[in-house]
């Protein structure tokens, strides 16, 4: 998913030099979502591991 992220986030970038601003800011905004969905994934799966007793 951090895949994802970085791939629409070099989408926007490019998106905004070459001046189509509207496409820029809808890839940044899903660039944005998914980022965040992978950062509570991860707080999640580091909880998850911490409170069974595993170390990473």
């Amino acid at each position: 998913m951090l895949s994802w992220s970085i791939t629409f986030l070099l989408l926007a970038i490019v998106a905004g030099v070459l001046g189509f601003s509207g496409i820029a800011g809808t890839a940044a905004g899903i660039a944005e979502i998914l980022f965040y969905i992978f950062l509570i994934l991860l707080v999640v799966s580091a909880v998850s591991n911490a409170l069974r007793g595993k170390r990473p």
